[in-house]
């Protein structure tokens, strides 16, 4: 357990940060769900409003740093291949 003073705080800040960062998260996850139930439904029109609606959502928090950018940008890529591939 912490025992200085600034141990103490260091604790508290990070306990803080951490709830807002999985709150960030989680909005992403519900973001990025969207577009994984609209392609498992088969409708592109809809799968496509739900991909441009989450990329910004993702890049946001690369932002944040809480995902690496290149791992947003990979989660981005395949989510598109996917909805591009409903309309063959």
């Amino acid at each position: 357990m912490a025992n200085t003073k600034s141990a103490k705080k260091a604790v508290r800040v990070i306990a803080r940060r951490t709830a807002i960062n999985k709150a960030r998260r989680t909005r992403m996850k519900t973001f990025l769900r969207k577009v994984e139930e609209a392609i498992t439904g088969g409708n592109q029109e809809e799968a496509s409003k739900a991909l441009r609606d989450a990329q910004p959502e993702v890049m946001r928090i690369v932002k944040f740093g809480i995902l690496h950018k290149n791992t947003a940008s990979r989660k981005i890529s395949r989510l598109h291949a996917r909805v591009k591939a409903l309309g063959n």
